[in-house]
């Protein structure tokens, strides 16, 4: 007897139990101040961009790897700006599709654009870009890149941050290595004719060189002829051991275009680039780390250029097809750590260490398509989405009041804590995660209420079963679980393993269909074990359902049996 008193059922403390569970959930959304969920890209409106892979030497099979490396540096490159919760996923063999909600087409285009290669060159010459209406007079930003003494932060200052004023920080002292903020631009080159450009190698040449034998290398007269003759805007081949030549905006926007020689450091070789500003001061600068094989040849070329005069003392680091910086090297650099100083502020600097922190792509890539999507339609998918799953669910109701009487009680109530669990996991899995419900994810949501009514139905039909054979209702109820239970598993587990592939192969925004299939799958897992079943033991423990009274369910007639009443075991709460 003191075992079967041990192991016997508490369907009130289960039900309590798992009542305070649910408060828990609610609590914690009240803590956080959170209570709704976070939104998709198709719910909230954004924009989405596809790009597709090409490989650095020209055609070919893209390889997968390098596929996912590119889609972690976007991904990283977006989220550091700012954009959260955008989406970037690989889809085939060679694109890549990134998706931010409450971002602008152009904004987006400005962030995911700069795909190509990082690298830095050696600039060899400078020469100020057409400027008809104030020639000659246009300024830009000097910059240096000296060594870093250790007296700047390592932590990545986070946009946005409060900085010191000038009027609130301590004097400090100009230093011999202080930079002024800005001067008149670089020598220019004397006027040359303008010849058509000549063909150039869209492909590296067959033998690697050196670092030292790249930083011999001088610029033949047609390499001042092609850059002559290069205005901001024209297309140029960026070939590794090759000169390039670029300018440090588009067309509109650019004051300087440059000849810069071969690329002597790949940005694949930057460790780690952050804003920072220095201690007892107020200026912005860039902070970088190289890797050893970066590091070694960073000496080397930084040794060579601080015995050149300008503007063969810089280096032109380029991402795509721009110039996003051209600091000047007066002095050897070793250990593989520098600073980038100039007229930085925390946006520039910010923006600057971001583009060399995630501009190194293993691929190049072309926008093959952009899609603005709109929140009002998602709004009316979701409005029609939300009327899909309130008639679905009214019919699901309306069949039970039918078929099981008094049982629909125990459905609606049911299928209303279900979706009080719901709820409450997809806000708390937002605020933990990051999960956005997206139409997908409520399509599974809709896709459960069939999911949670057949397992009523399996336990209820077993009931039923078990009264049928004689049993008393108390006991039918006990029994009908113990050989229902399995099914009920049996099913939510297909339709679990079902999610767990869906999210394997999947992509994109079908994922949501699977997280929230599987989620609701679970949910009804528990909703059955830990309400459904203890509220049934409750109820068989009523007059009303337990000696299968009118309108219970459990009639004599409705469950198809010959007799006028159920046993009288019913009534006295026998067992089997």
């Amino acid at each position: 007897m003191a075992t079967t008193s041990r192991h016997r059922p508490h369907p009130l403390r289960t039900l309590i139990t798992f009542g305070a569970f649910i408060l828990a959930l609610y609590v914690i959304m009240a803590a956080t101040g959170s209570w709704a969920p976070k939104l998709g890209l198709d719910l909230r409106g954004g924009t989405t961009i596809t790009l597709t892979a090409t490989n650095i030497t020209g055609e070919g099979s893209i390889n997968q790897d390098n596929l996912e490396v590119a889609r972690n540096i976007i991904d990283q490159r977006v989220n550091g700006y700012g954009v959260t919760e955008a989406e970037v996923t690989t889809s085939g063999d060679r694109q890549i599709i990134v998706a931010a909600p409450n971002v602008q087409r152009d904004d987006l285009a400005r962030l995911v654009g700069q795909t190509a290669q990082l690298y830095f060159r050696k600039v060899y010459a400078v020469q100020q870009n057409g400027d008809t209406t104030n020639p000659g007079t246009a300024t830009v930003p000097e910059e240096s890149i000296i060594p870093d003494d250790g007296t700047i932060p390592e932590e990545v200052v986070i946009p946005g941050e409060e900085t010191p004023t000038p009027d609130e920080s301590p004097a400090v002292e100009p230093t011999a290595t202080e930079t002024p903020k800005a001067k008149s631009g670089p020598p220019l080159l004397p006027e040359l004719p303008t010849p058509i450009p000549s063909p150039r190698p869209t492909a590296p040449g067959p033998v690697q060189q050196t670092t030292d034998e790249l930083l011999k290398w001088t610029p033949a007269e047609r390499d001042y002829s092609d850059f002559a003759a290069f205005v901001c805007g024209d297309s140029f081949p960026n070939v590794t051991d090759q000169p390039y030549i670029a300018c440090d905006g588009d067309a509109q926007t650019s004051y300087y275009k440059y000849l810069l020689g071969p690329a002597l450091i790949s940005g694949q070789d930057l460790e780690s680039a952050n804003a920072a500003i220095p201690q007892n001061s107020v200026s912005w600068l860039v902070q970088l780390k190289f890797n050893d094989v970066g590091g070694t040849a960073f000496t080397a070329v930084t040794t060579a250029l601080s015995a050149m005069t300008e503007p063969q003392n810089q280096f032109g680091i380029v991402l795509d097809d721009k110039v996003i910086s051209a600091p000047r090297v007066n002095e050897p650099i070793s250990g593989g750590s520098a600073v980038i100083e100039g007229s930085f502020d925390q946006k520039s600097s910010t923006e600057l260490a971001n583009v060399l922190k995630y501009g190194a792509l293993p691929l190049t890539f072309e926008t093959s398509n952009i899609d603005d999507v709109s929140a009002k339609l998602g709004g009316d998918q979701l409005s029609a989405g939300i009327a899909a799953g309130l008639i679905g669910l009214a019919l699901v109701v309306l069949y039970c009041i039918i078929y099981y009487r008094g049982l629909a009680t125990v459905v609606v109530a049911s299928l209303g804590i279900a979706g009080l669990l719901t709820y409450a996991f997809i806000v708390i899995l937002g605020i933990g995660m990051g999960y956005a419900l997206n139409l997908p994810g409520i399509a599974g949501a809709i896709v459960a209420i069939g999911i949670t009514a057949d397992s009523f139905i399996i336990y209820f039909e077993r009931i039923r079963d078990e009264a049928r054979e004689g049993r008393s209702l108390r006991t039918s109820i006990e029994s009908g679980w113990i050989r229902s239970r399995k099914t009920i598993l049996v099913a939510d587990s297909v339709s679990l393993l079902s999610a767990v592939v869906l999210w394997i192969l999947a992509v994109g925004s079908v994922r949501g269909f699977a997280f929230t299939l599987g989620l609701t799958t679970l949910i009804d897992i528990a909703i059955v074990f830990f309400f459904t079943k203890p509220l049934m033991s409750l109820l068989g423990k009523t007059k009303f359902f337990g000696e299968g009274r009118r309108f219970s369910g459990f009639e004599a007639e409705h469950l198809g049996m010959k007799v006028t009443a159920l046993p009288a075991a019913a009534a006295s709460g026998g067992s089997h």
